[in-house]
């Protein structure tokens, strides 16, 4: 990979893994336009130092509203790490019941079908963009909810993680942007259900780059012991591929915070249903 393509993989996947129009449909498409093999072990391993990148800029941007959030009091905590806890559990439950399913019927339980086969589908991309744009549009007709009808609750919070469950087989199908637009759907505010959201991620973030590390080693066929040695070359590119990440993920964080305060969300929605749009017509 050159420089240049590093670069905007970066900076592709900061801004659109953060704003809600699906990161996993940007990068591939954009790897797709450059030629690059999604499967190589080089590309994963930047996958995994993208990952990060947008994590860490999900934990400096959001860390001062947390703490007068989450954790005012010890109460507070509880009741929000609750809320993370039980929404995790159920995107969980959710996620892999897909998944198997999407196994048995597509892969007919073979014991090597990985659902990332299905990753490079440009229909099932489009069609999970499309979907996204829907539901975006549809949430930014609500109101925003107000005093203690405006904040979490159990079944909210529930609601929120069958949601994202949903996201995790489906590329195009955007989590920052279906968690969003059902948290408000269901009358939480714009603040609180953003803030719930992207602490959702950094919940979800570290079992996804487990998950693509595993994938790493299985690809390149070597053990833990050994991968210092034989990932040692590709390690500097995808360094350089977290900072811009990083940065990119702080500024699409502004952005979509901005355009939530100005009553502007239904515009992502608009984006997302003319880029699935596109990538039906280029196919």
């Amino acid at each position: 990979m050159s420089f240049i393509q590093i670069v905007i993989l970066a900076i592709v996947q900061g801004l659109a893994e953060l704003l809600p129009v699906s990161s996993s449909a940007h990068v591939i498409i954009a790897e797709k336009l450059m030629g690059l093999d999604p499967t190589a072990p080089n590309m994963t391993l930047l996958l995994v130092m993208l990952h990060t990148g947008t994590m860490f800029a999900v934990i400096i941007y959001f860390w001062q509203t947390w703490r007068t959030t989450y954790f005012s009091s010890a109460k507070t905590f509880r009741q929000n790490a609750f809320y993370i806890i039980l929404a995790t559990a159920v995107t969980g439950v959710v996620g892999l019941s897909l998944q198997s399913i999407i196994k048995h019927v597509y892969g007919h339980n073979a014991a090597n079908f990985e659902i990332e086969s299905l990753f490079g589908n440009t229909t099932v991309i489009a069609s999970g963009l499309a979907a996204a744009g829907i539901l975006i549009i549809f949430s930014s007709r609500f109101h925003e909810g107000e005093n203690e009808q405006g904040q979490l609750s159990s079944a909210r919070a529930m609601v929120i993680g069958l949601v994202q469950g949903l996201c995790l087989p489906f590329r195009g199908f955007s989590r920052s942007g279906a968690t969003i637009s059902t948290g408000l759907a269901l009358g939480v505010t714009r603040k609180r259900v953003e803030e719930f959201s992207f602490a959702l991620a950094v919940v979800l973030t570290p079992a996804v780059i487990a998950k693509e590390g595993f994938r790493l080693f299985h690809s390149t066929g070597v053990t833990p012991a050994l991968a210092p040695s034989s990932l040692l070359p590709m390690l500097a590119p995808s360094l350089l591929g977290m900072v811009f990440s990083f940065i990119a993920g702080l500024v699409a964080l502004r952005w979509l915070s901005r355009w939530l305060e100005q009553d502007r969300w239904h515009l992502f929605g608009g984006y997302c249903i003319f880029a699935s749009l596109m990538i039906f017509w280029l196919g």
